[in-house]
Order: C-alpha cells, then structure tokens, then sequence
C-alpha cells in the first residue's frame, strides 16, 4: 500500500505549494481523517493532542472553502490561550499566503485598539481567546454573521479555564447553518453536551490510543532518588550537543528551585509559572522559541498552549499526576515530523504512578540508565572536536593559529589544550572539571557537623522552623539531624551533618524560604562574641 500524500486530496495549487513550502511531506494520521470530512462541509469532532498536526487538518479546509474576494470574518477560531492564538493565525497565515488570506490573532492582554484597526482592514479568519472575541462582539467591532466555520480548539482547555459560558455566548452570535469542528485531546461529559447541543450529525475522528502519545517521542524513565533529579538532570543535558529542553514541575516553588539551581550551574534557564505577568511570561516564551535559552521549567498551567516545534525534550521532573496530563506534556515535542525525546524521573516510591501512566495511555517507556560522568565527558569532547573542525575551515583561523604559536613556545602545546578543556568543560552539573567543593575545615561547628550562612533573619520573619523544614524537605535529611540554629537581624547560622553539608547547600542556595531568595554558604570560623 502506497503512502498517502497531501497530493492525494483534492487541494488547489496555492495550498499544495504552501504545504511544500513549509515542508510537510505526508498528512499526519489527524489531518487524514479530518481534512476530506471538513472539505466535505460536514461537522467534525477530532480527538487530537496538541502536536498532531490538527491546526492543518481544520485549517487546510477552511482555507479552500473561504469566499474569494470577501473581506469579513467567515472563519472564527476559538483558543484557551494566547500563545495558541497565534500560533494558529500564524500558520493559517503561512497556508494561505497564496490565497492571499489574512488571519488574526485576537486575545486579551494588549491594545484592543491595534487589534480593531486590523480588523477594518478587513480579515477573514479570527484566531482569539473567548473572553477578548466577547469583548469585540460587545463593541461591535467584530461580527460574525457571515462566519461559515467555527472551531474549538483545544475544547477540553477551554472548559477546564471556565470559557464555558463564553463559548455558548460566541457560538449563538454565529449563523445557525454554519460548519462546527471540536477538536480536543479528551472527551469529558461537558464537551460531549457541546456537540449534542451546537452540532449536526458530526463525523467522529478519533487517532488510536497508540498514537496518542506521538510515535516520533522516544519516551524514558529514569529512576532515581528525589535529592538526585538534579545531578540526573544536569548529566542528561550535558550529554546532548544541543536542543531545548523543555522541563515540568508541579509546583511553582519546584520551578524556582529547579531553574535557580541550574543557573547558579551555568545554564542557559529562565522559569514561567502562574506568578509570572503576562508581559514577563511572553518575554520569556520569545527567548526560548528564539533558542536564546536552552532550557525552560515551567508548570502545566503555564506552559498551556505552548507550541515551539523546535523542542527536543520534555522532562517530567515530577511525574505527572494523571495519564491525561502525561500525554499532554510529551505532546510538546516530536513536532513537525521530527523526533523527540520524552523524558521521566520517577522516584522507587512513584512506580505504582509510573505503572498506572503505561496501562491508561498505552505508552511505550523504556527504563533507561544515567550516563556516567565519562560518557557526558565524551560526548562533550566529540561535540567539541567538531567545532573545533568548524573553527579550523573558518577564514580568520590563521590568526588565532598565530596566537596558538605564540602560547606552544613558553608552554607544552597539550597543557595549552588541557587548560583550554578545563575552562570550556568547567562548572557544568556533571562532574566535569567540577570546582572544588566547598571547604568545611573549620566553620566554628560541633564535631560531625558544618556551620552554614544564610543571608536572611528576623528581619525577614524567618523562624527557626522555618530553616528547619527547608532544610529537611529539600535536602531529605530528618529533622532531628540539624543542628543549633541561630538567628540574627539580617542572616542565620544554621549546623548541619558534615556528610549533609554539600547536598544543603546545593538545594538551599538560591532556593526560597518564606518568600525570600537566600544565598548559602559555609560560615567563617565562630568569633568568641558568638553564641
């Protein structure tokens, strides 16, 4: 049997140079299913992921079905989030530049009145948030008495942000004759009432559980201790030449904590989660998408209509709390036909979890094993071998070689190449040319233990139990193991098991405690004045 094509649907010549243009080669299973049910005119319910392709499986048929030379909305795309707004009206953009078909992106959280002028300009399909389309409609800047499609994008999102309302309020300002397409990755009772009530005789699209959890997604579990995910996440990132890497946590003090930590070790990292403003969330969204940053930590909620097909790899550095949620993640990469890696840390206690993941989404996770500090140093030396190949065909090498000369006369050519190594390879979470550890000979301490500064105190209303159930959750040392703790206007003295004490400082600096960054570090030798 053959492979199926986008040659094999009945498309017009702009939309196939556009599909070529944008390097799609063959119909993911969604879109083949999908786009000759919504060419046909016929409502449509598709169980879709996000990163299935769904956007052209609706999109490439709105387009061939829109009126030429009519400049009103006839197209109206609904959306839980912002970024997913966009992201639709941009690739609706790139389909139908041949058509020479405008889409906006509509959403609230900016000029309302930029978003106005370009609809007087005249658009034909509408990519917004709920809440922002009510407002247009309120204002009568937007109507949509001659839509012909509606769509409701990632409908179980929408519902679980409460959009219900909205979304029954959008769909009765619309034409009763016009074509529903629901596209959702889960089917709860309130999207089903949806469909019963807003749609006629819709055509089920369904992907198989097995490809629901994206056949392009190298999908690995790592088990290790809680105090361990970091080291384990470090050796996992430094063992690949590049790539974004996309990291979930639970919460948002998980997320502060995983990001601090890898920055304080080198990392390109910036952190969203639902303290973030608007402005602050996109800043940060642009420099990850723009590979600025290689490594993002976010919570579910905020990395809700993410959609940056250049992600190579999730991390679930907390498992996910349901299968649900498992797919939705790793949804995030293996995008646009290429290959991604999914990636679980799951601790001996989550296994039941873990187990419970596999049944329901029929995901195939290999158990897989850290890379040992020389493997990561090998990939890193091969890695670093090829740019140096690069840098030798560079046209300004001669200069540098010069230099190199220069160096070889006064000291051996291989101590120059080593001490190179060092400083290129230093500082990463692996072990590799690590820094000293810090120096506990003398911090003023009972015997067996490690007197440690903190930059936070009264001032601050820190509490002795404060520090100690930081100190204990984070480092999982019990709390009967720290030691005299003493509190000052602006810092504290805190005592710790020496054998505990590289592993505090590791998870406590830059950590947060009631509120406040603090920085760590083994204290000075005890003045006779102190306690």
């Amino acid at each position: 049997m053959k492979d199926f094509k986008f040659s094999d649907f009945d498309l017009s010549d702009e939309i196939q140079k556009a599909i070529s243009a944008m390097g799609f080669e063959e119909p993911t299973p969604i879109q083949k299913e999908a786009i000759p049910a919504v060419l046909s005119g016929r409502d449509v319910i598709g169980q879709a992921q996000t990163g299935t392709g769904k956007t052209a499986a609706f999109g490439i048929p709105i387009l061939e079905r829109l009126e030429k030379n009519t400049f009103t909305p006839q197209a109206i795309i609904l959306t839980p989030t912002r970024e997913l707004a966009i992201q639709v009206a941009e690739e609706m953009n790139k389909l139908g530049r041949l058509k020479r078909v405008s889409a906006l992106p509509i959403y609230g959280g900016t000029s309302i009145e930029r978003q106005i002028k370009a609809l007087k300009k005249g658009i034909q399909i509408i990519a917004g948030t709920p809440g922002r389309v009510i407002d247009h409609i309120e204002r009568r800047t937007l109507r949509l008495g001659n839509i012909k499609t509606v769509v409701l994008d990632e409908a179980d999102e929408m519902l679980d942000m409460g959009f219900l309302d909205d979304i029954n309020k959008i769909l009765k300002t619309t034409p009763a004759e016009r074509q529903t397409l629901l596209f959702s990755a889960t089917m709860p009772s309130e999207i089903l009432k949806i469909s019963k009530r807003y749609m006629k005789s819709p055509e089920k699209v369904k992907i198989p559980t097995d490809t629901l959890t994206a056949s392009k997604v190298e999908q690995i579990v790592y088990e290790v201790r809680a105090n361990e995910k970091m080291e384990a996440l470090c050796r996992l990132i430094d063992s690949e030449d590049s790539g974004l890497f996309l990291v979930f946590c639970h919460t948002k003090r998980e997320v502060d904590d995983v990001a601090s930590n890898l920055k304080l070790r080198g990392y390109e990292v910036e952190a969203i989660h639902g303290d973030f403003t608007q402005a602050q969330r996109e800043a940060v969204l642009k420099k990850f998408k723009a590979s600025k940053i290689d490594i993002l930590v976010a919570t579910d909620v905020a990395a809700r209509g993410l959609d940056i097909s250049a992600i190579s790899h999730v991390v679930n550095f907390s498992i996910p709390q349901n299968p649900e949620s498992y797919v939705h993640r790793i949804g995030r990469t293996g995008r646009a036909g290429k290959e991604g890696v999914a990636i679980t840390f799951v601790t001996p206690r989550e296994d039941k979890q873990l187990r419970l993941i596999k049944a329901i989404s029929k995901a195939s996770i290999r158990r897989g094993k850290l890379p040992s500090v020389e493997e990561v140093m090998e990939a890193r030396v091969e890695s670093l071998n090829e740019k140096i190949q690069e840098f030798v065909d560079d046209k300004r090498f001669d200069l540098f070689l010069k230099m190199a000369e220069k160096l070889s006369e006064k000291t051996e050519p291989t101590w120059v190449s080593a001490a190179l190594l060092k400083f290129l390879l230093e500082g990463y979470g692996t072990g590799i040319g690590q820094k000293e550890p810090p120096s506990f000979a003398d911090t003023g301490a009972a015997p067996g233990m490690v007197r440690l500064f903190m930059t936070v105190g009264r001032a601050q209303n820190i509490k002795a139990n404060d520090i100690v159930k930081a100190i204990s959750e984070r480092a999982k040392i019990p709390t009967k193991a720290i030691g005299t703790i003493n509190i000052f206007d602006k810092f504290t003295f805190v005592e710790v098991p020496r054998s505990a004490a590289e592993e505090v400082i590791e998870v406590m600096h830059r950590s947060i405690i009631s509120g406040r960054k603090v920085a760590v570090a083994p204290a000075k030798p005890r003045g006779k004045t102190t306690r």
